[in-house]
């Protein structure tokens, strides 16, 4: 379970480390062309019903913290999943991680 943590003062919200893996790729390839966006997620049953957004922006400190012992492999799907919706006028939304793409075997070869 890793954190997100995010402006002064700081907040932070709890994701799995393989989730905070994926938002960061998305998160830093938009900063790094100084594009803000929202951020939103829902909550889990348990924590009950809900749903949270941040604006993020790159003059606001943001940080990424992993609490697991290696990096999470990265599934290329859902990188591009969560991107398309960080391009959209809602922002990026957490999406639940889709199966990883396959690639097609090339034809003639066995």
């Amino acid at each position: 379970m890793g954190k997100f943590v995010y402006g002064t003062p700081t907040w932070s919200v709890e994701f799995e480390d393989r989730a905070l893996a994926h938002l960061r790729i998305v998160m830093l390839a938009k900063l790094r062309r100084s594009e803000s966006f929202s951020f939103s997620w829902k909550y889990e049953t348990v924590q009950g019903s809900g749903r949270s957004s941040f604006w993020i922006h790159p003059a606001i400190p943001l940080q990424f913290e992993f609490f697991g012992g290696h990096e999470a492999s990265l599934n290329r799907a859902w990188i591009d999943a969560l991107m398309e919706t960080a391009n959209s006028p809602n922002g990026l939304e957490l999406l639940p991680e889709p199966a990883p793409a396959t690639k097609p075997k090339a034809v003639g070869r066995p």
